[in-house]
């Protein structure tokens, strides 16, 4: 699982059958200040590209969430669904401590 937050939104005009219910985000991955500052880092645009993730949970822009991607996101739904990201967290607080 990654951790990212939510840059805003995808508003689409047609949409997969298996897909309806939930809405997609737009997400900046975290780096690695991110983790190092915690929840309130500002975003460090530019050096890894944002994508867009598949949510039912509920994140807001501005939420931080935590996300799977490739075969794991395709898993929650019972026929095959083309979805490469899917919101698995939503990340109130962050606990850092890297290994000296």
């Amino acid at each position: 699982m990654k951790l990212g937050r939510v840059i805003g939104r995808v508003t689409l005009s047609r949409c997969v059958p298996a897909l309806e219910g939930g809405r997609f985000l737009i997400v900046a991955p975290f780096g690695r200040e991110q983790y190092a500052q915690g929840l309130d880092a500002p975003l460090s645009f530019g050096k890894d590209p944002s994508l867009v993730v598949y949510d039912n949970l509920g994140g807001n822009v501005a939420q931080v969430i935590g996300y799977v991607e490739g075969r794991e996101a395709a898993q929650p739904f019972p026929e095959p669904t083309p979805v490469d990201a899917i919101n698995a967290a939503l990340v109130d607080e962050l606990f850092w401590s890297p290994l000296r």
